[in-house]
């Protein structure tokens, strides 16, 4: 699909849009790298502060390398000496941070396999060879056998969790010598809980993953695209760079076989999910390529709607809820009664109250954390 690209002079605006401006600098320099010399001058002038506020944007996004690298390099081409050192300098505190993520990561995955508790990485190599902030596990072992595992091989705290977390059946773990949390999803997936055959294929069709010298087992690339969509479709319902930049990749590696992902998708009731988030990262994409993904007709087709409906807002790229986000829901719990399965129709009622006392303590105390 040929499109249009945003050139410079759409891309910035005025310093009022100045968040906008930095998530365009971010998508163009990720999504286009050979692109990275239109965004210089805009870089260069900003002031100390900017740059720290641009920075700090990366690191939410989980593209501090794929963003930075080509920066630096296109610095570097215009002589431009301080930018290329202030990349340069950030690039090496992250590359730090991550080897140091991997060798806790490695070994905590040993441990789980060699305790008889199989265990996927999910969604954090995604970002390869940038990381995530949390290093994210899903095992079917027993929560009391895990968590015994991680205190006493590894003297992890338990994190206090959220009514939403206890509904996903997800525990949080801070580690000693590890700056990111270690989240445990056990048995289950889904905002609330309600994948449990869908979980059980995020281990019997996992694939091992090398990365700098470590090998890690990871979801088939099928389930990768899963765990994306049950993140920014039924949970956050918003984007950042890195899942159209992770996503793209994926799928221009010509690895996800499309009948299975249906195949998968329809029986866990989130197929328009899995359509829409493709597209919608197809069409972004294209704003900045010029081109989209070679999608299939019936992936196309089954999408409710695509980034035409993205809005930024502070750091990210949101979808309303209303009335995209609860058509999605509406049509996983309608997939879900069809299907016969009581447990997880329970368990999906529970959102619609669990999303409005999170809405009223978001009002009230301006955060939700402690509902999700």
């Amino acid at each position: 699909m040929e499109g249009k690209i945003r050139s410079a002079g759409e891309i910035f605006m005025p310093g009022s849009q100045q968040p906008k401006n930095y998530l365009h600098v971010l998508s163009l320099l990720a999504l286009c790298p050979s692109r990275a010399a239109e965004v210089i001058s805009y870089f260069a002038g900003l002031d100390s502060h900017g740059r720290n506020q641009l920075l700090a944007l990366t690191d939410s996004h989980h593209v501090v390398l794929r963003a930075l690298q080509p920066l630096g390099q296109a610095a570097t081409r215009a002589g431009l000496a301080e930018i290329a050192q202030f990349a340069q300098g950030a690039i090496n505190k992250e590359r730090g941070r991550i080897e140091n993520a991997l060798k806790f990561l490695e070994v905590i995955c040993r441990e789980f396999e060699c305790a008889g508790c199989p265990v996927a990485v999910i969604k954090t190599l995604d970002h390869w060879p940038d990381f995530g902030n949390d290093l994210d596990l899903y095992t079917p072992a027993d929560r009391l056998h895990v968590t015994e595992l991680l205190t006493r091989k590894f003297h992890a705290c338990l994190l206090p969790r959220t009514v939403g977390d206890r509904l996903a059946n997800k525990w949080s773990f801070r580690v000693p010598g590890l700056s990111q949390d270690l989240e445990v999803h056990i048995g289950r997936l889904g905002q609330a809980g309600e994948h449990v055959e869908l979980a059980n294929r995020f281990i019997s069709r996992r694939q091992p993953k090398r990365v700098s010298g470590y090998t890690f087992q990871i979801p088939a690339p099928e389930e990768r695209v899963f765990a994306s969509t049950l993140q920014r479709m039924y949970r956050h319902l918003y984007f950042r760079v890195c899942d159209i930049l992770n996503t793209a990749t994926l799928i221009e590696s010509r690895a996800v076989d499309y009948t299975e992902l249906r195949a998968g998708a329809d029986r866990g009731g989130i197929w328009a999910g899995v359509a829409t988030f493709l597209v919608i990262v197809s069409n972004y994409l294209e704003q900045y390529r010029g081109a989209g993904l070679e999608l299939p007709a019936d992936v196309v087709s089954s999408a409710l709607f695509g980034a035409e409906k993205l809005f930024a807002r502070g750091r990210f790229l949101y979808f309303p809820v209303l009335p995209q986000g609860l058509a999605l829901y509406t049509r996983q719990l309608a997939r879900t009664v069809l299907r016969g399965d009581v447990p997880a129709t329970a368990r999906l009622s529970l959102l619609p109250p669990l999303a409005s006392v999170a809405a009223l303590a978001y009002g009230v105390a301006g955060s939700s954390e402690r509902i999700w």
